[in-house]
Formats: C-alpha cells, sequence, structure tokens
C-alpha cells in the first residue's frame, strides 16, 4: 500500500481507520502529535481545523504518495476549506468515514459534496467498526498507478 497522511477534524474517525488498516484493535486514542505507524501519518485534527497548522500538513504530506481527507457526515458543525487540496503537492482522497451512523441521505450528500469542494477525488464510504467500503478503499490505494 502507497505511504498515507490522515487528515480530518477531530473525532472524524482517521486513528480508527488507522487501527483498522494496521491490524490492531480498534480503540478510543486522541492524537496529540504526528503520529506514524507502518505506512501510515496519522495527523491531530487540530491541524486541519486551525489554519496555523496548514504549513505543517503540506510539509508532512511531502512524505505520503496520498493524503487522504476523512470526513464524519454526522457532524454538522464543520465544512472543509474549498480548495484545501491545492496545498498539498499529492492527489487527495475524500473518505466518508462512520457510514453505519448515517441517518438519511442529505448527511451522506452534505459530506460528499464538502469533500469534493475541498478537492479530494475519488470519495470513499467507509466504516471502520464494520469494516464496511474499506475493501474499495484498500484496492485503490494499492493499485499501481504509474
Amino acid at each position: 500500500m502507497k505511504k498515507l497522511m490522515l487528515i480530518g477534524k477531530v473525532a472524524c474517525g482517521k486513528t480508527t481507520l488507522c487501527q483498522y488498516l494496521t491490524n490492531q484493535s480498534i480503540k478510543y486514542k486522541k492524537t496529540q502529535a504526528l503520529e506514524v505507524t507502518g505506512n501510515i501519518i496519522d495527523t491531530p485534527g487540530e491541524y486541519v481545523e486551525r489554519r496555523q497548522f496548514y504549513q505543517a500538513l503540506a510539509v508532512t504530506s511531502m512524505e505520503a504518495d496520498i493524503v487522504l481527507l476523512l470526513h464524519d457526515p454526522t457532524d454538522m458543525t464543520f465544512t472543509l476549506p474549498p480548495g484545501l487540496q491545492a496545498m498539498f503537492q499529492r492527489p487527495m482522497v475524500g473518505v466518508i468515514t462512520k457510514s453505519d451512523l448515517i441517518k438519511d441521505e442529505s448527511q451522506l450528500v452534505r459530506a460528499e459534496k464538502n469533500l469534493a469542494l475541498a478537492g479530494a477525488n475519488p470519495i470513499f464510504k467507509i466504516c471502520s467498526m464494520n469494516g464496511e467500503g474499506i475493501e474499495e478503499l484498500i484496492d485503490y490505494l494499492t493499485k499501481d498507478t504509474e
């Protein structure tokens, strides 16, 4: 699998996805600083929530092949900055997390729109708790695009 950098708001599912992809037990853990597990860079949610940390994200992304922008569709308080992808020299893939908690289609539509406006393409819908959609994400991340 390619080297990944996971970004997104606090509690959107970055660490849980990292745990799933690295076959660790799934348990809540607040990421306080950049953490590297295998080929995954897990970033604190504050890095995407506060513009003063954008430079740290841009610099760190140079160590990754792909930036994964994660978004919790049940969180109605956060909108990703349009054009966020422009600060990275890497492709940005959107990941809608917590698909098992989606209560109506409007949550999914809003999440897809926010990720697309941020510049993420393609966009995957997953659940790290039950594995839904993760196989498709892994297939994309492991395919040879060269």
